[in-house]
């Protein structure tokens, strides 16, 4: 995207980074994670400098390619054995954490709701209120696991509403893109995201937040039920 100011893909890239390091910590350092992490950014941050995926006009959309491998990917490591058994390793107490990225990554959406980038409707003044989610990670990390008070279902409903609220900008994202399933924000559709380098958001920031909350809320689930 043109006449963007720095700020704004400063404070992205510290997101995409924030999020990348503490995967990689919350899987305990491991190299194949990071490895496959890196190789898909790159990937999807080539494809998109090639301007794929402002392309809107096709069926299906190009735009399914960047979010629906990882999301694929995810679910079906709940379905083989290894991968359960590897994500009963993972740190949850470090996935939680991550979540703070989500703030870093409503002021990104935010900036570019006044650059004309993404429909208000995808901000915090709209129906996105993702940036809750964010602001209260650090408290249910420390009070759900360094200084443990809070209980087991207070940590559990905190994952299951941050998923919803992650399902209902999805959702909006989706439907105010230029794609031929658009329903609302057509005076100002949602293109920022076909461009380098947003489109790591929906397609790595949003999957590993998305791993992170089903990872926990696996773990939780497991612990009430022992």
């Amino acid at each position: 995207m043109e006449n963007l100011p720095i700020d704004i893909y400063i404070v992205f890239a510290l997101g995409v980074i924030v999020t990348l390091l503490l995967l990689y910590k919350a899987t305990h350092y491991s190299k194949p994670v990071m490895i496959i992490t890196l190789l898909w950014l790159v990937l999807q941050g080539a494809i998109s400098l090639s301007g794929f995926y402002t392309v809107t006009s096709v069926v299906p959309p190009r735009f399914a390619l960047l979010l629906m491998p990882p999301v694929v990917f995810i679910i079906a490591l709940f379905f083989i054995k290894r991968g359960r058994w590897a994500m009963d390793s993972f740190d949850v107490k470090i996935l939680t954490l991550l979540h703070v990225v989500r703030i870093l990554v409503e002021l990104v959406l935010y900036w570019l709701h006044l650059y004309k980038g993404i429909p208000q409707v995808m901000t915090f003044e709209g129906r996105n209120y993702d940036i809750l989610c964010g602001i209260t990670a650090p408290l249910v990390w420390y009070f759900g696991y360094v200084k443990p008070m809070l209980g087991k279902k207070v940590l559990l409903a905190w994952n299951v509403i941050c998923l919803l609220l992650l399902a209902n900008i999805v959702i909006t994202a989706v439907l105010s893109a230029p794609l031929p399933f658009q329903r609302f924000a057509f005076d100002e559709p949602s293109v920022a995201l076909f461009y380098f380098p947003f489109v790591w958001l929906p397609g790595f920031i949003v999957p590993t937040v998305f791993f992170a909350h089903l990872v926990t809320i696996r773990r939780l689930l497991k612990a009430k039920s022992n």
